[in-house]
């Protein structure tokens, strides 16, 4: 689904104006970005939880070359689903 498609179906389902769906996504979206910088983790009910995990450096080894080569620490976001949404997934009705 492209974001257009993605505004289009949350205006339907929240009834508000084109403008203020575009704008209550990009607020939501600010303010998950920001508290991730932060190292926050952000729950969200029924969908899952969005956390910043460090990485830290390692070394690995390119099987090509024959080199080894360090990797630098790294910060990368992690997305747990809900259990809702994992049975969603798989096929089970809620409340089974």
């Amino acid at each position: 689904m492209e974001y257009k498609e993605f505004l289009e179906l949350l205006q339907k389902r929240v009834g508000k104006d084109k403008r203020s769906t575009e704008r209550l996504s990009s607020y939501v979206v600010k303010t998950l970005k920001e508290q991730c910088a932060d190292m926050n983790t952000v729950s969200v009910k029924g969908f899952g939880n969005f956390e910043p995990k460090k990485k830290l450096e390692r070394e690995i080894f390119n099987p090509a070359t024959g080199s080894k080569m360090l990797v630098p620490p790294k910060i990368v976001l992690t997305f747990k689903p809900s259990t809702s949404i994992k049975n969603q997934l798989k096929g089970i009705k809620p409340n089974e």
